[in-house]
């Protein structure tokens, strides 16, 4: 065949199908009632799922997005209004120039198309917005990208022709923009924008808009072949933009990886516990948007002080004392922490003195010290199965005689573990679990006398708790996060008088202040009860307290276990503390708990002015009679001679049968007996002894075999 002959006969098969091409028009919309079945526009919008689950706070607000589908990145829907009219130009001009003006199917350019790939064998193309649309929401169309058959291609058009007939142009632009996808794993215009340009979808500019539109016809085109594209297309709408000014912009926003921020991320440990992983989930928890931005500051601000001190970590926790709701959940300040992805309200830290409180709680409770009992202050020794347990206090000094509020309120660690060897050290780890310190999971042998000084690792989660316990006086129920969740009936797990007592106590920043000074990150100007807690070799410091509201936890110190640079509770989480505290307050007073049925308030001094007069509350029946001194059967039990680590030399002038050593004790009555290296010998307060040489371990024990007191001394 010559080449003129061809040539006759492409332009032979071209009139035929330009002149089928009114035929297939009727046949198509003759197949609209016949063809696939389009969802309205409102159920395809409403059918928009985010690649991402939403965390909302009680109000409804956003405070986390979490993407979940990997399979592509979808954010929200935008309005046709909300987009930017240079985009939506530029996508008109690019994709469909009539958009505006034909029913579904360009019919001009399809046969102008068919007319190309006739004579020169090129790409079909000519698919409109609607038809591309259409073959999208059509679950049986073929796929983006493949090859069609005819009748395939005349399944899209009967769609597209049906689809204009039920949406409006504006709906179906508006679906297309969000549906289509633009670059890699970015479907939507929303992603889109937000991916490459870091910018919502209504302010992209035109050379943006231009580089977006170039985008459709491939997702995956070099840089380089986007870049003419979007010259070209730049040209047809006759922009002032250069083709430098567009090439330069396109190959450096495509060169770079995309990410798209999270509009909104403050809870992200809160929403990993709460959100499923189903994309588009939304679900609403108890915390406060507005609380929880307010934590996260105050926890960074305070962190960045103390960073030249070796401190990137920390946690804050803040519930509702009345309905055990968590407020505020800021488990890991993020910006320069160690460990982003750990959870530091529930992670296992050494507490510290922050277990004093329940401790002295119990001991009042029981009846065995009310808060005028006098503790000795002053070296202690030990003998346990492990060898010789000497506590020391913080600054290594003793106070000697002290009360037990001086004691709590100061922190001290001798008048603890007295404490403690009253209390014995399984009935305060029955009273810690009952509090729900779930993490103390051993025999109390385990921990020894050091729980009094917070040897035990355990949650600020569990701490805060237990602190929202004494608040409530004494009654304990478990914490709750997801809104809506139904509230369980507390249970009441310490004497609420004894709960009143200690809250009296840790409110006092007049007894704190012979530690701490009157003017400390613990003075509030409103009602508030405190302990700060530093554990051993500075790896974490506390501070918990509550107010008549609420109840706030804050955490220090390094994931990975390193020291701090001498931080102390005080120094470390009580001024964030303090200004949560103050911001919880700010429009809200805070009461100090009433005097209950049961408690009485007397008058009391003490002997040789060991500390100020002043009005103590007792549990009734512990209270003395009268305004007197507080004797010696307000204390507790202690060996006076011999001290600790005495070397006793006997007297080579006296025959050994007559020399004696004087034990004195300080006891009533027959309450308490003697023990030398563990044989029984007597229970007068005034014991005299046949000295042998050697090391001896002399223990004080009450009538229910608990040490009262111990010490080790030598004789030579």
């Amino acid at each position: 065949m010559t080449r003129f002959a061809l040539r006759s006969w492409k332009f032979a098969l071209a009139a035929f199908i330009v002149g089928g091409a009114a035929f297939l028009c009727t046949l198509a919309a003759g197949l609209v009632l016949s063809g696939p079945v389009l969802p309205p526009f409102a159920d395809v919008k409403a059918a928009h799922r985010l690649s991402d689950a939403l965390l909302t706070d009680r109000h409804g607000n956003v405070i986390h997005e979490m993407r979940v589908d990997p399979s592509g990145r979808r954010l929200e829907w935008f309005a046709l209004a909300d987009i930017s009219p240079a985009l939506c130009s530029a996508v008109i001009a690019a994709e469909d120039r009539r958009f505006r003006d034909h029913g579904g199917v360009d019919w001009v350019a399809l046969t102008a198309s068919t007319l190309r790939h006739t004579l020169s064998g090129g790409s079909r193309g000519a698919s409109t917005i609607s038809m591309q649309l259409a073959s999208r929401l059509d679950g049986a169309a073929t796929p983006r990208g493949a090859k069609r058959t005819w009748r395939e291609k005349l399944r899209q058009i009967s769609a597209a022709l049906a689809l204009e007939r039920a949406w409006s142009k504006d709906e179906i632009l508006e679906a297309y923009l969000n549906l289509i996808t633009f670059r890699g794993e970015l479907q939507g215009i929303a992603a889109a924008s937000r991916g490459l340009f870091d910018k919502d979808a209504s302010g992209l500019g035109e050379a943006e808009s231009l580089l977006l539109a170039s985008l459709i016809p491939s997702a995956r085109t070099p840089a380089e072949a986007v870049a003419r594209r979007a010259v070209r297309l730049a040209e047809r709408t006759r922009s002032a933009l250069s083709a430098e000014e567009i090439t330069a912009l396109t190959v450096e926003t495509l060169g770079r990886p995309y990410r798209i921020r999270p509009q909104v991320a403050l809870a992200p440990h809160a929403a990993r516990m709460l959100l499923t992983g189903e994309a588009g989930q939304r679900v609403q928890c108890t915390l406060d948007g507005e609380l929880q931005a307010f934590v996260l500051e105050a926890l960074n601000r305070q962190l960045a002080q103390l960073a030249e001190r070796n401190v990137r970590d920390g946690a804050a926790l803040v519930v509702d004392n009345a309905t055990g709701e968590i407020l505020a959940y800021a488990a890991n300040q993020g910006s320069s922490s160690s460990a982003p992805h750990v959870d530091g309200i529930r992670a296992l830290r050494q507490a510290g003195s922050t277990l004093k409180p329940f401790l002295y709680g119990l001991a009042i409770e029981k009846r065995f010290l009310t808060a005028a009992s006098i503790l000795e202050d002053a070296p202690l020794q030990i003998p346990t199965a492990g060898g010789l347990y000497v506590p020391e206090n913080y600054d290594r000094e003793f106070l000697g005689p002290v009360s037990l509020r001086t004691a709590l309120s100061a922190s001290l660690n001798i008048p603890a573990v007295r404490t403690l060897m009253l209390v014995t050290p399984d009935a305060f780890v029955e009273r810690l679990r009952a509090l729900g310190v779930e993490s103390l999971d051993r025999e109390a042998d385990y921990y020894g006398y050091s729980l009094a000084l917070g040897s035990a690792d355990v949650t600020l989660y569990e701490l805060v708790n237990a602190y929202r316990t004494l608040a409530n006086g004494g009654r304990w129920g478990r914490l709750k996060i997801a809104a809506g969740e139904a509230g369980e009936k507390t249970v009441s797990v310490m004497d609420r008088r004894a709960a009143v007592i200690v809250s009296g106590i840790l409110s006092d920043r007049e007894a704190r202040s012979a530690t701490f000074g009157l003017e400390n990150p613990l003075a509030t100007r409103f009602w508030t009860a405190v302990k700060t807690g530093t554990s051993k070799d500075m790896r974490d410091n506390w501070c918990v307290g509550y107010s008549e509201r609420y109840t706030v936890g804050v955490w220090v110190g390094n994931f990975p276990g390193e020291p701090m640079w001498n931080v102390s509770g005080m120094a470390g989480a009580a001024p964030v503390w303090l200004d949560v505290m103050n911001h919880l307050h700010r429009r809200a007073a805070s009461r100090a708990p009433k005097a209950l049925a049961g408690i009485v308030a007397r008058q009391v001094s003490f002997r040789d002015s060991l500390e100020p007069p002043r009005t103590e509350w007792f549990i009734e029946g512990t209270e003395p009679q009268e305004a007197i001194a507080v004797e010696r059967h307000h204390a507790v039990a202690r060996i006076v001679y011999p001290q600790p680590a005495t070397i006793i030399t006997l007297d080579p002038d006296i025959p050994a049968e007559l020399q004696r050593v004087s034990f004195v004790g300080r006891f009533a009555g027959d309450t308490h007996e003697w023990r030398l290296d563990n044989r029984v010998l007597g229970s007068s307060a005034t014991l005299a002894w046949k000295p042998e040489r050697g090391r001896h371990v002399l223990t004080l024990v009450d009538r229910e075999d608990r040490v009262a007191d111990a010490v080790t001394f030598v004789v030579k």
